[in-house]
């Protein structure tokens, strides 16, 4: 994985990811469509919760053969079936986790929890965050598999909505700057840039969290069914690009990653997934 354009952040190692994503390189960030009405139809019926939707059990192709180094190589997976947030979790949801559970806010929470930012989504919320999120809504954080089928289907598209480079139909990204929540749109804006599933803003918007550690080589590795990543690890993986990403953050299989810790306004984000 390309690692360029290091900035001094976040407890002294955090990388800005808006720099990795104008020009397209990466680094750790601390510092077609034919079918998707068949998908989106198949899966509602299935689902008992509107805010989730039902992925079902199969295989996918995870990775890029033309991609970085750590999304190769491309291997077929199998999962199982399950349920994952239709939206990303937005700042309205977080409010009511934070007033039941009382848990910490984010720093920026007074900025953040304003009526304007409402149904955008939460951000600046490390890994733990996002784990007791989850837990506490009855749910988990997607694994990485999980989130990348989610996101791009079973077709071999590379992005969300299929082949077709994005547009500002499709996705908030390439936008300018590093700390600013007004920047990000309010969940389920782009209908056209929906997932095979019928999800939101898996391209764009913020980064999402999952479950697993991150290894740069773990595809070499990786179990043919229902992967979770290596048991231990440095950094947690991150998925989907967010409003400050270039277009090829986007891409359903690029792979990022962050320190557990790690917080900031660009990122990171989540959405949880669950068994149905």
């Amino acid at each position: 994985m390309r690692r360029t354009l290091v900035l001094i952040g976040v407890l002294g190692f955090a990388v800005c990811p808006a720099m990795a994503a104008v020009t397209g390189e990466k680094g750790h960030l601390e510092s077609a469509t034919g079918h998707k009405q068949g998908y989106e139809k198949t899966v509602s019926a299935q689902s008992q919760d509107p805010s989730m939707v039902l992925v079902p059990a199969g295989e996918f192709t995870m990775g890029s053969p033309t991609g970085d180094p750590d999304e190769r190589p491309p291997h077929q997976i199998f999962l199982d079936s399950y349920l994952i947030d239709k939206y990303e979790v937005s700042v309205e949801q977080y409010a009511v986790f934070l007033q039941e559970s009382g848990n910490h806010p984010p720093s920026d929470w007074k900025t953040m929890n304003q009526l304007s930012h409402k149904k955008r989504p939460v951000s600046n919320v490390d890994w733990a965050d996002a784990t007791a999120y989850c837990k506490w809504a009855g749910k988990r954080l997607p694994t990485e598999a999980e989130w990348e089928k989610a996101a791009r289907g079973t077709d071999g598209r590379l992005y969300p909505w299929g082949n077709e480079p994005p547009t500002s139909r499709h996705a908030n990204y390439g936008q300018a700057g590093s700390s600013n929540h007004g920047a990000l749109s309010p969940v389920g804006s782009f209908e056209e840039g929906k997932s095979p599933y019928g999800l939101y803003d898996m391209a764009g918007n913020v980064w999402e969290w999952v479950s697993d550690w991150y290894d740069h080589d773990y595809y070499e590795v990786s179990p043919l069914k229902n992967p979770e990543g290596p048991p231990t690890g440095g950094y947690k993986g991150i998925r989907g690009g967010s409003w400050n990403s270039s277009p090829r953050a986007l891409r359903s299989a690029d792979r990022y990653w962050d320190p557990p810790s790690f917080r900031s306004q660009y990122l990171p984000g989540f959405r949880c997934a669950k068994k149905p």
